[in-house]
């Protein structure tokens, strides 16, 4: 329902279809904090607009939003360098499991992806 909510708020005559089409969508019945939460996670791992819409039942308009920064942007921003922080960490952990070089490379790896995303706009 925050999805229809948001949808008349940004454009009030939009007659898009959904994406992706209704036959394949789920309908999402999550709070509009959760999706945000959610929209961040998934961009955090590099997961496709598309995809998150399809896979969470998420409005593809809100997603193009809040990745354009045009709705909730402050919040946003702070779910996504928290996810980016949970993914780098997740990763650093698990090169604890390894010895030598193959735990140095997946570490240096991982600090180098997180400085990558701190740099993108």
């Amino acid at each position: 329902m925050t999805d229809r909510v948001f949808l008349v708020a940004i454009q009030p005559n939009n007659n898009r279809a959904p994406n992706p089409p209704l036959g394949y969508s789920r309908d999402c019945d999550l709070s509009e904090a959760k999706q945000i939460r959610l929209v961040a996670e998934f961009h955090a791992n590099r997961i496709r607009p598309s995809r998150i819409a399809y896979r969470l039942g998420i409005d593809i308009a809100l997603i193009d939003a809040l990745l354009a920064g045009e709705y909730q942007a402050s919040f946003f921003t702070e779910q996504l360098a928290a996810a980016q922080r949970r993914r780098r960490d997740l990763r650093m952990r698990s090169s604890e499991r390894l010895r030598g070089q193959a735990a140095y490379e997946i570490r240096v790896k991982a600090q180098r992806d997180y400085d990558a995303s701190l740099s993108q706009p």
